[in-house]
């Protein structure tokens, strides 16, 4: 598995190890782009929207020279309409202020348009998530406010849970007036 961010790693490894896998397992902190080799499958979960538009082609080659022949990929991605991608691709709203600076979520066809262009990768299956996500963020935002508490004790301030709680209500709201989708996608 890679990340770029150090803590998410040590956490990895922590919950490798404590699933007693950490022989099988491997967490690096390296950039998705330097990643060499050979794989028989490919999991990415919620990238692609972080990457930004300017990097979709070098994200998707990457995955196409990396997977091994007979070989799939799967992606979970958040995703809007087409028309709504076009709308807001050079806007500066909210979420890429405090949440996502520099990213865009994709529309299912601009990640047919890039694979086209620049793979030999097809999506051959598709499952939306889109109301089952919705549930997902109310549950993590009812958490997360129910450890307001903890997070005040760690040091975090009203403004860091305002903006989160914020964020989780937003992100639902998206999802269940089908503003946003989520989509699990198995490339080949």
């Amino acid at each position: 598995s890679i990340t770029l961010s150090q803590e998410q790693a040590q956490l990895a490894r922590e919950r490798v190890a404590a699933a007693g896998l950490a022989d099988r397992v491997e967490i690096r902190v390296q950039d998705y782009r330097e990643v060499q080799g050979s794989f028989d499958a490919i999991v990415s979960v919620e990238m692609i929207e972080a990457v930004g538009e300017a990097y979709w082609p070098d994200y998707f080659a990457t995955l196409d020279r990396l997977l091994a022949p007979g070989g799939a990929v799967a992606i979970q991605a958040i995703t809007m309409a087409h028309e709504r991608v076009l709308a807001t691709r050079r806007s500066f709203g909210w979420i890429q202020k405090y949440i996502f600076p520099g990213g865009l979520i994709p529309s299912l066809q601009a990640i047919d348009d890039t694979l086209a262009a620049h793979t030999d990768l097809r999506v051959v299956q598709q499952r939306e998530l889109r109301e089952h996500y919705a549930r997902t963020l109310r549950l993590w935002r009812e958490r997360f406010l129910a450890a307001a508490p903890e997070l005040r004790a760690q040091g975090f301030d009203e403004t860091f849970r305002r903006v989160w709680e914020f964020y989780l209500a937003y992100s639902e709201a998206g999802f269940r007036s089908g503003y946003l989708g989520v989509s699990q996608l198995q490339l080949t």
